[in-house]
């Protein structure tokens, strides 16, 4: 299983190995009007939680490629809502009202909960009404929605997620998980396939099954996720040497990729960042 987190690297397992991986949604943190909180899990089928009062007055929040299941709360006093959201391919636009508050649940990447009752390939770049997936959650739903508590919030999700556990996951998406993850996305079909002992049209249909997309798709993500890490880590970067080392041909394509997964160019987003004083805003509960 794996587990990641917003501002920090975790170790995460996929089997009896251990990878570090990264889910971070910097439009998010962006966009909060002060704080973003973020709460870790101790259930490792959930990446963590998080909090923050959205500020939409400079434009457009989008959601970028993470290969995680997030429940997003509307915590509006006057219309309440939630969604189920799946993992976007590509950087896309996300809802979000100003001034309202909102509360989420981030699953680890690659964890697809039980309780819902959509599959896998279903929830990828699509998102749905939580009352509506996850039949009898409404009670849970009014008491979150009507805590203003972060901490409060948290509890009440953990009193619903109690004793219930991901869809399983096959042995042989574990290991092509791993891979991708420890190889950060740089890795061919061929290697995948001498790594599992599967051919390539088997393991890329028990990958689509187990995670809803192509190990081509999550290696993309990896290698995006990777990149948004390093900046927003990292006050100097030189981007040809990053592209490099994340395994692009040149820094032209390093470019194109992420600008289509994170919605702007390395230098811009670079630019918004440290100009955001991006860690700073994470704030741990």
């Amino acid at each position: 299983m794996l587990s990641v987190s917003d501002g920090n690297n975790v170790t995460a397992s996929a089997g009896n190995k251990t990878v570090t991986s990264y889910s971070e949604q910097p439009w998010f943190v962006l966009s909060a009007a002060r704080h973003y909180d973020l709460h870790m899990s101790q259930d490792p089928a959930i990446s963590h939680f998080y909090s923050f009062e959205a500020d939409q007055s400079e434009g457009l929040t989008f959601a970028i490629p993470d290969g995680c299941v997030d429940i997003l709360f509307d915590c509006d006093d006057a219309r309440p809502d939630a969604q189920v959201c799946g993992s976007p391919l590509e950087a896309r636009h996300a809802v979000l009202k100003h001034k309202h508050s909102y509360f989420g649940v981030r699953f680890a990447m690659g964890v697809v909960p039980d309780f819902l009752d959509v599959s896998a390939e279903e929830l990828v770049n699509h998102e749905y009404g939580l009352l509506e997936t996850v039949p009898g959650f409404e009670p849970f739903f009014e008491q979150i929605v009507g805590d203003s508590t972060f901490s409060s919030q948290v509890e009440l999700f953990n009193r619903f997620y109690s004793g219930k556990m991901p869809r399983k996951t096959s042995d042989t998406t574990l290991k092509a998980v791993h891979a991708i993850c420890q190889q950060k996305g740089d890795i061919r079909i061929k290697e995948l396939e001498n790594l599992t002992g599967y051919s390539s049209r088997t393991l890329q249909r028990q990958f689509q099954a187990d995670m809803g997309m192509s190990p081509k798709a999550f290696s993309r993500i990896v290698r995006c996720q990777s990149a948004v890490h390093e900046i927003n880590h990292q006050s100097s970067i030189v981007f040809s040497e990053l592209a490099s080392d994340l395994g692009f041909s040149d820094q032209p394509h390093f470019l194109r990729e992420f600008k289509k997964l994170v919605s702007t160019t390395p230098m811009n987003y670079q630019r918004r960042v440290q100009q955001s004083d991006y860690l700073h805003r994470i704030r741990y509960a």
